[in-house]
C-alpha cells in the first residue's frame, strides 16, 4: 500500500540545512521546507544504533509497546487474580492504547481555520520477490491544508493516560477462553471476559511442540517409512490452522491443526523441497495428540519420488551464485533523521513508532511539519489482516488458507535484520519484545530497521538557454520482515520529500509445492520441477488506515475519470474530466477498483481550504487490486468477505480493529467489516477509518 503527497502551491523552495531541495513533480509545484523541529534530547539514537525504547530510558509514551517487564507484570498479575495456571497458555498480550479522542471535545471543529495550501495524494504499489512486480505510477497532485488551531489540540501524548494491557489466554484441559484487560498501574485486573466458542489465535510454542511431538509418533512414522522415509531428523511438518467448515463433524469444537509432511534431501537441504504428498496429520493441540493420519499413499509411491532440485543453499546447486562489485553506501555526516525514543522526525515528517504481536510494526500520529506546525496525516496506520488461499482443490491443499495476521501474528513472526543484507547503508534499529504461550516476554534484536535512500530524480528540466535543473529524491524507509512458515514478507514503509507516503509489500522465501503421477498434473498450478507443481494462490492484505487529514472531519470522494462526450466544443472527443462522489455511508463506502475509470479515493477536510479555496486531501491510487475470484459459497469467502471489495469505509471506533473479526482462527464467518457496516451509519464529515484490500495474484513460474 503506498500513499503519496504532492504539494501544488507556487511558493518558493525553503532549502531545509544538508539536505537537497526538492522539485516539482507537476509543473509550477515546489515542496515547503520547513526545518524539522530540534527533536533531540534523552534516548535520541545516531546511525548503526539500536533505539531503546522509550519506556526504558525513563517514561513511557501512552503508545510505546509493553516492556519486557510490563509482559511479565501482565502474566503474574492474571495468575495471582484469575488461577491462569501451567495448562493455560497466553495467545496474547498487548498495549491497550488510549483513546485517540482522550482529550478533545469537539471533533468538528478542530478544522475550522484555514491557512496556506498544500495537497495530498495517495498511490498503491505491491511487488513479489521474484515475481512479477506491480507498482504505481506516482499519484496525481491535490492542494493540502492546516489550520492554525491545531498545534492547541490535546494529543495522546498530552493527556494522562493509565498504561492498561489487553491479554487473551485460554484453558487447555477444558478449552475455554478468556480476554482480561490489566492495569499497569494498579496490578488489578480490571476486566474479565468469557469467550465461549472461540479460539485465540496459534501461537508459535504450539507449532514447535506439534512439530516435535508428530516427528516421534509411530503412526506418522509407520506413514512415512511405507514411503522410505525412515530419517525423521530431516523430516518437518508445520501445522496449519483450520476453518470450521471444514472441519469434519467429528472434531467440531476442539482446536483443531492439520499438518503437512516435508523431508530434507541433505541434512541442511531445503526442509520444503520435498513434499510428502497425500500425508496429512490431524491434531488435537490442547492435548497435542494425533487424532488420526490422512494417508491417501499411491500404490505406486513407495521409491517413486520425483527428483527434485529445490535447493538454496550455494553448496547444494549445480551453479555458483551471481556475483556482483561490493556496493557501499555511506554518510559521513551522519543521517539526517532523529530517532527519540520512537519518535521519528526526518524533512518535516514525524512518525511515532510502534509494534505489536498482530499487526508488527504500527505507525502512529503521521504529520508533516509546515512552518512551524505539525499538520497531522493519519493517526494509525498499519496491516489489520492478510488472507492467503490457495486455490487448488486437491486433496494436498483444499484446506489451506492462511489468516497470517489474525490467525499467527506479524509481530510474533518477526524477524531480526542484518546489516549489508536485510538494509544496506546507515542503519537505526528498533529492537520489539513480544511473549510465549507462558507470557515470558521475548526480545526481537534489530527487529525493525530505519535508514534513508537515494531515490533517483525527483525533479528535472533542461531549459534550451540556461541548462539542465535537477533535484535529487531522498526518502525515509521504515521497514521489518515476517517469516511465515514458506513464505517471507518484506515489508517497506516509505516516507517522501514531497509528502508522499508509499507501502510495498515484496514475498519472497519458498513456494508450497505437490508432486503427482506421471501424466496426471493438476490444473491448479504450474509445472516447477520434475511432476511438482506450484499450486496458485493469492495474497490478500488489509490496510488499517486511520486518517486524520488536518483533523478528525474527513469525508472519502470517489474520483473517477471519464472521457466527456464529442460536441461542438469538442468535435474531436478529446476531453477528460473527473467525477468526484462523496460517500456518504458504509453501504456507499464499499468501493471496487475500476481500471476504465483509474478510480482512487480521495480523502478530504471539507473544513479546511487551501491557498486555492478548494478542501484539502490525501489520495488514495490503488495497484496490486485484483478481484477473490470465489464462489459466493466458498468457505474462504465466508470467513473473509473483506476480500470482497477492494475499500471499505467506516466510521472510527475503538474496538474496530480486525476486518475479519478478533478470532478468526477455526472461525465459520466474518465478524468484521460485515458485521460493523451492516449498521450503515455516516461516514460524512467525521473522523473515518479506511481498509484498503491489496496483493498478490500469484500465478506460480518456475522462476519463483
Amino acid at each position: 500500500m503506498n500513499t503519496s503527497r504532492q504539494p501544488a502551491d507556487a511558493m518558493p523552495p525553503d532549502p531545509v540545512p544538508g539536505a537537497t531541495v526538492p522539485g516539482a513533480t507537476v509543473p509550477g509545484a515546489t515542496v515547503p521546507g520547513a526545518t524539522v523541529p530540534d527533536a533531540t534530547g534523552p534516548g535520541t539514537t545516531g546511525p548503526g544504533t539500536t533505539a531503546a525504547s522509550a519506556a526504558a530510558a525513563g517514561g513511557a509514551h501512552p503508545l510505546d509497546p509493553l516492556t519486557a517487564e510490563e509482559f511479565r507484570q501482565v502474566a503474574g498479575i492474571l495468575r495471582r487474580d484469575r488461577g491462569v495456571g501451567a495448562r493455560w497458555r497466553f495467545a496474547s498480550i498487548e498495549l491497550k492504547e488510549p483513546d485517540k479522542h482522550a482529550g478533545h471535545t469537539d471533533h468538528a471543529s478542530h478544522a475550522s481555520e484555514a491557512s496556506d495550501a498544500r495537497e495530498a495524494s495517495g498511490t498503491n504499489g505491491i511487488s513479489e520477490g521474484g515475481h512479477a512486480s506491480q507498482e504505481s505510477e506516482a499519484s496525481e497532485p491535490h492542494k493540502h491544508a492546516g489550520h492554525a488551531s491545531h498545534a492547541s489540540e490535546a494529543s495522546p501524548a498530552e493527556v494522562p493516560a493509565r498504561r492498561e494491557a489487553f491479554a487473551t489466554c485460554w484453558n487447555r484441559d477444558d478449552g475455554q477462553a478468556y480476554r482480561a484487560v490489566v492495569s499497569l498501574a494498579d496490578g488489578t485486573v480490571t476486566a474479565w471476559e468469557h469467550l465461549p466458542g472461540q479460539h485465540p489465535n496459534m501461537t508459535l510454542d504450539e507449532w514447535h511442540e506439534c512439530d516435535e511431538m508428530l516427528r516421534a509418533h509411530p503412526l506418522l512414522a509407520a506413514a512415512l517409512a511405507r514411503r522410505g522415509i525412515t530419517d525423521h531428523t530431516r523430516v518437518l511438518t508445520d501445522v496449519w490452522a483450520y476453518g470450521a467448515a471444514l472441519v469434519p463433524p467429528r472434531y467440531r469444537g476442539l482446536r483443531l491443526g492439520w499438518a503437512d509432511v516435508w523431508y530434507r534431501g541433505s541434512d541442511d537441504g531445503n526442509p520444503y523441497a520435498h513434499n510428502v504428498s497425500g500425508l496429512h496429520p490431524i491434531v488435537d493441540l490442547n492435548r497435542m495428540t494425533v487424532l488420526e493420519i490422512e494417508d491417501n499413499l499411491r500404490p505406486t509411491a513407495p521409491g517413486d519420488q520425483p527428483d527434485v532440485k529445490g535447493e538454496y543453499l550455494a553448496k547444494l546447486i549445480p551453479l555458483p551464485l551471481r556475483e556482483v562489485k561490493p556496493l557501499h553506501i555511506s554518510q559521513p555526516e551522519g543521517v539526517s533523521f532523529i530517532l527519540d525514543g520512537r519518535l521519528l522526525s526526518w524533512q518535516n515528517w514525524q512518525i511515532r513508532l510502534g509494534f505489536n504481536y498482530r499487526e508488527g510494526l504500527v505507525l502512529y500520529d503521521v504529520g508533516f511539519c509546515d512552518a512551524g506546525r505539525l499538520r497531522p496525516i493519519a493517526h494509525r496506520l498499519s496491516f489489520a489482516e492478510m488472507v492467503v488461499p490457495y486455490r487448488d482443490a486437491t486433496t494436498d491443499h483444499y484446506r489451506r488458507t492462511a489468516f497470517d495476521i489474525g490467525e499467527w501474528g506479524l509481530g510474533f513472526m518477526t524477524t531480526s535484520l542484518e546489516r549489508g543484507c536485510d538494509c544496506l547503508g546507515e542503519i537505526t534499529y528498533l529492537d520489539a519484545v513480544v511473549h510465549d504461550s507462558s507470557g515470558e516476554p521475548h526480545v526481537i534484536p534489530h527487529a525493525i530497521c530505519i535508514h534513508e535512500e537515494d531515490n533517483g530524480i525527483l525533479w528535472k528540466h533542461v531549459d534550451h538557454a540556461f541548462g539542465a535543473q535537477v533535484r535529487r529524491a531522498r526518502r525515509l524507509i521504515v521497514s521489518f520482515h515476517v517469516t511465515v512458515a514458506n513464505y517471507e514478507y518484506l515489508i517497506y514503509w516509505r516516507f517522501y520529500q514531497d509528502g508522499n507516503i508509499e507501502c510495498e509489500v515484496r514475498a519472497t522465501g519458498l513456494m508450497v509445492t505437490s508432486n503427482f503421477p506421471e501424466g496426471r498434473q493438476p490444473p491448479f498450478g504450474t509445472l516447477v520441477d520434475e511432476r511438482t507443481y506450484a499450486p496458485f494462490h493469492q495474497h490478500f492484505i488489509v490496510a488499517r488506515l486511520d486518517l486524520d487529514v488536518d483533523g478528525y472531519a474527513n469525508t472519502v470522494h470517489a474520483v473517477d475519470s471519464q472521457a466527456s462526450p464529442a460536441d461542438d466544443d469538442d468535435p474531436y472527443g478529446l476531453g477528460l474530466v473527473i467525477r468526484e462522489t462523496p460517500l456518504r455511508t458504509e453501504a456507499e463506502g464499499k468501493q471496487d477498483y475500476n481500471w476504465h475509470t483509474q478510480r482512487g479515493w480521495k480523502v478530504v477536510n471539507n473544513n479546511v481550504r487551501n491557498g486555492l479555496g478548494t478542501p484539502v486531501g490525501y489520495k488514495l491510487v490503488p495497484g496490486g487490486s485484483f478481484p477473490p475470484m470465489l464462489n459466493n459459497s466458498s468457505p474462504v469467502l465466508r470467513r473473509a468477505r473483506v476480500i470482497e471489495h477492494t475499500l471499505w469505509i467506516t466510521p472510527y471506533q475503538q474496538d474496530e480493529r480486525w476486518p475479519c473479526g478478533d478470532f478468526p482462527n477455526l472461525s465459520d464467518r466474518d465478524a468484521g467489516l460485515p458485521t460493523w457496516t451492516a449498521r450503515n451509519r455516516s461516514i460524512d464529515n467525521t473522523d473515518v477509518v479506511l481498509w484498503y484490500v491489496f496483493g498478490i495474484h500469484h500465478i506460480t513460474r518456475p522462476e519463483d
